[in-house]
């Protein structure tokens, strides 16, 4: 019996020990920044590509939309490119005050030819715009960067206001 005393005790203080070894690993993940500054920067720098590519995908579409839509988008396109190059210099400005290198590379932009084609393609670069900024908000915030956090706010505000008009665009039964 007292064997089996020994034993159970042993098993109840490792019991104990491994739980305070779970705690204080949970208290170190709960502490535990997801992103550091160098990653933000990183990740602020594919955005400023985006954002260029934004200003040239909106600057293409100004120039090849055709058809009964052309004298209306074309210069709803036109109004977007500055929306985009102004979002683009807050970033590049940005990553150079956080100590970062801003790129001059543009992501890749699709070159659709008909109506419909151009307002699928700007859905889905202001859809994605508007995840990366969300995920970069609270990044933002985890590093205490609340002036960042707030303009990514703004601008996702904007990038909805994008986002919608295109979906109000593509709700046309021509384009069914």
């Amino acid at each position: 019996m007292n064997q089996s005393f020994n034993m159970l005790e042993r098993l109840i203080i490792i019991m104990a020990m491994r739980k305070e070894a779970f705690n204080e690993d949970v208290r170190k993940a709960d502490n535990h920044m997801t992103v550091t500054k160098e990653e933000l920067i990183e990740q602020l720098n594919v955005d400023l590509s985006h954002e260029y590519g934004a200003a040239i995908q909106y600057s293409y579409s100004a120039s090849v939309v055709s058809g009964i839509y052309r004298s209306a988008l074309k210069s709803f396109f036109e109004e977007e490119i500055e929306d985009e190059l102004g979002h683009a210099l807050y970033l590049s400005n940005k990553i150079k005050a956080l100590g970062g290198v801003p790129t001059t590379k543009a992501a890749k932009v699709p070159q659709p030819e008909d109506v419909k084609g151009i307002l699928e393609a700007v859905l889905e670069a202001e859809s994605d715009t508007i995840v990366r900024y969300e995920k970069r908000m609270k990044q933002a915030e985890e590093l205490g960067l609340t002036e960042l956090a707030t303009t990514l706010e703004d601008m996702i505000k904007d990038e909805t206001g994008h986002k919608e008009e295109v979906e109000r665009l593509l709700l046309d039964e021509r384009f069914k």
